[in-house]
């Protein structure tokens, strides 16, 4: 069989390798071929063809997620970084590894994607992210930062015991040198001591400024120009002296006092890691040097590389944080109004009215809507950088000294202060606020980035209150009363626009949280847990057409239920449907269900709603609700569904 004209995927390669292109290859052949084909030749082209090449990607790369929303500045400033790897390693043997991945779409495109990249994010397409299951040159999962090192370490160990002899990469920025997990890893790097390459893509930024003592030293190497000179000049002096002797034993330590005295502690040596850079990320050649070097050394290196984030765009150049995460074009219309940016409003009122609150954030500031508290209130806000596990601590430390910390950070990434929040913050019952943002669906970010476990972890705990805003006027209400209370307290709400305030106008001042019958029905009652319960109000008004009488319950308290109001308005129904934006082993339903069956109401049929056991892939948020049976139309079905068991169910 005799394929048709080459695509675009080939086009692309054609126009940086002079090849004669088997066209009797077809399907996953053709791809194998190209992939391949690629990997073979990449080394062999000219300065000017990989100068041709990277262009080539940063386009690609820029016209793809201007259409699909993406990652823009990490991956434009790694660019020439991946295309070196891909020439000095071949990724079909060797492991490189992508720490977060964000900055891994030129990986993508030089590893037989390029044609399905115009899926980037898309439900059913490329994910964001680096992933096992979508290629053999992807070679470990990817999305949260700090696993890499630890990762690859497993994976090189792993080769030596295997008796193989292939190379192991990890590429981590900057901001992932603050996470607790990479010192870890690092410290266990340098004790064993085996052949690891770990390369330090620094381009001064994480999702915001990289904060932290280490990124000082980092921007101090990278920036002083008399350490490289004198590097340099020693480097010269000792290949021109003769070897051995006492000279070149002093000019050694000469050279390592002049790097100690730009860097105060060379802390990847000092652990026995050998640190080589810094270089220049956006020269191939010297990249390829260096990394060839690495390569060559038996045991640990360190990498030092420096880019700028959203080289070759200049708004990505002039704003990296804006054009860190990017929307598809099709959604930037006027800015709607986020649970993000209610939360963000409601701290700043907050913040001006009483002096003990403060505000702790993991290298998150614009996600999670602190921007304006940071520019208004410096001093009161904590970014520790990528440092999930220390934010908990910190603001148990903050609350113990008589402060009312606030805790502002995505539902994915509090899983990772687990311990944290069981002894430093619950167990002394310490007023620690979260401000679970992200918590649900998240979308195009993927099955790394879904926030439907939080309510399962937190709901674990004694001490801890959890709240689900259903709108914005709750939210702000709500984080009223958590600083008022003497207890932890969480609030998850998600990453989407609020909707219109739905019932009754609450007292901020007075309020309190409590489950609230929104809409009486006979037929059936939906107990909603917030982003749920207009969708559930919407599927109550369409089957009131049909003659289908549905109640709906704010629920509003996750954990602990407010049992006394569920169990009064479940009773006066045969049936109830539960809904929320949560898995549903150790969900809000299943806490339901307990509830109604300590209150001797198991008779009553109980229907669930809910994520199902499993990884939530990519995809825009509202087709996954869909997919998800998590939207009107299928509570509708939910609720006709529960009424005809009802009629069935044996009364006791």
């Amino acid at each position: 069989m005799v394929a048709g004209p080459p695509s675009a995927e080939f086009r692309w390669f054609l126009r940086h390798c002079s090849v004669a292109v088997p066209w009797v290859l077809v399907g996953n052949d053709l791809l194998d071929w190209y992939t391949n084909r690629l990997m073979r030749d990449l080394p062999t082209l000219t300065d000017d063809q990989v100068k041709r090449l990277c262009a080539d990607l940063r386009h690609r790369i820029i016209d793809t997620v201007e259409r699909t929303g993406g990652h823009l500045s990490s991956s434009l400033g790694a660019v020439e970084l991946a295309v070196a790897l891909h020439r000095v390693f071949d990724s079909a043997q060797d492991r490189i590894l992508w720490d977060v991945g964000h900055q891994a779409y030129a990986h993508k495109l030089l590893t037989g994607r390029e044609e399905a990249f115009d899926g980037l994010r898309q439900y059913g397409g490329l994910s964001g992210f680096p992933d096992p299951d979508e290629s053999g040159h992807d070679a470990y999962v990817a999305g949260h930062a700090g696993n890499a090192v630890s990762a690859a370490l497993g994976l090189a160990l792993a080769r030596d015991r295997s008796g193989l002899s292939h190379d192991v990469v990890a590429v981590i920025g900057d901001g992932s040198l603050t996470t607790g997990m990479s010192y870890e890893a690092l410290n266990h790097a340098g004790h064993a001591s085996t052949r690891l390459i770990i390369v330090i893509n620094d381009n001064g930024m994480s999702i915001s400024p990289t904060a932290g003592s280490l990124a000082r030293r980092l921007h101090m190497l990278r920036t002083a120009p008399t350490y490289s000179a004198l590097k340099r000049s020693a480097d010269d002096v000792l290949f021109r002296l003769p070897l051995g002797g006492r000279v070149r034993w002093v000019l050694k330590k000469l050279k390592a006092a002049i790097k100690s005295m730009v860097t105060p502690v060379m802390l990847f040596e000092q652990l026995g890691i050998t640190y080589l850079g810094p270089v220049d990320g956006h020269d191939v050649t010297s990249l390829e040097r260096v990394l060839e070097r690495a390569r060559s050394l038996e045991r640990p290196v360190v990498v030092h590389v420096v880019t700028r984030k959203g080289k070759g765009y200049k708004p990505a150049e002039e704003d990296p944080v804006r054009y860190h995460g990017v929307s598809p074009s099709s959604e930037r219309e006027v800015p709607a109004e986020t649970y993000s940016t209610v939360f963000g409003g409601a701290l700043l009122y907050l913040l001006a009215r009483d002096p003990r609150i403060v505000v702790v954030t993991a290298a998150m500031l614009d996600g999670t809507g602190l921007a304006g508290v940071a520019d208004k209130f410096p001093s009161r806000v904590f970014d520790v950088g990528i440092s999930e596990q220390h934010a908990v601590t910190l603001a148990g430390g903050l609350a113990a000294g008589g402060l009312r910390p606030v805790v502002a950070i995505y539902s994915t990434f509090l899983q990772r202060g687990f311990d944290q929040i069981v002894h430093d913050v619950c167990l002394p019952g310490l007023p620690v606020i979260f401000a679970v943002d992200r918590a649900g669906i998240v979308g195009e970010d993927g099955k790394t980035h879904q926030g439907i476990f939080d309510l399962g972890y937190l709901g674990l705990m004694p001490n801890m209150t959890v709240l689900a805003p259903r709108d914005g006027l709750h939210l702000s209400a709500m984080l009223e009363y958590a600083v008022r209370c003497k207890r932890p307290v969480a609030l998850r709400y998600p990453r989407a626009r609020v909707p219109k305030p739905i019932g009754s106008v609450c007292d901020a001042d007075a309020y309190q949280p409590v489950a609230e019958m929104l809409r009486h029905g006979d037929d059936v009652l939906v107990i909603a847990l917030g982003s749920m319960v207009a969708p559930a109000l919407e599927a109550a008004e369409a089957l009131s057409c049909r003659g289908i009488d549905v109640g709906v319950m704010d629920a509003c308290v996750a954990h602990p239920l407010d049992s006394a109001a569920i169990c009064a308005a479940a009773a006066q129904h045969r049936a109830v449907v539960t809904v929320e934006e949560h898995v549903l082993s150790g969900g809000f339903g299943s806490r339901v269900i307990s509830a109604l069956h300590d209150a001797s109401l198991q008779h009553i049929s109980v229907h669930r709603l809910g994520v199902p056991d499993k990884f939530v892939p990519h995809g825009a948020r509202d087709a996954l609700l869909v997919e998800l049976g998590l939207d009107a139309e299928a509570i509708q079905r939910a609720c006709v569904n529960a009424v005809s068991r009802a009629q069935a169910w044996p009364v006791v």
